[in-house]
């Protein structure tokens, strides 16, 4: 789990690095995203996957990516020194963090 964590940690740093619309503060804001990114995946993630399956299913799984930029944009407000400037900043690191999780996991 502290793994994963790291894991996530680093992307979003990375993703920050890559993208303009992204902003973290240091690592150790990036280490506080992936906490409360983790918090709110387990509780709120499952709810809106749930609400969202008929349109989930329509667009054959590609809607859980709008609704992962969606948890990003929502942690851009919750930590402060981490901030999402679009939602099309927050699809991309969404995607990025999805490679670097299937790489290094």
């Amino acid at each position: 789990m502290i793994y994963t964590l790291l894991i996530n940690s680093f992307a979003v740093f990375f993703g920050a690095y890559l993208l303009n619309g992204i902003e973290v503060k240091n690592y150790l804001t990036a280490i506080g995203v992936a906490i409360i990114l983790a918090i709110v995946n387990v509780i709120l993630k499952p709810v809106i996957i749930l609400l969202t399956l008929p349109l989930t299913v329509l667009t054959l799984g590609l809607f859980v990516l709008v609704i992962n930029a969606w948890m990003l944009m929502l942690v851009g407000k919750i930590v402060e020194g981490f901030k999402v400037h679009s939602f099309f900043s927050a699809l991309f690191l969404g995607v990025l963090m999805s490679v670097i999780n299937a790489i290094l996991l």
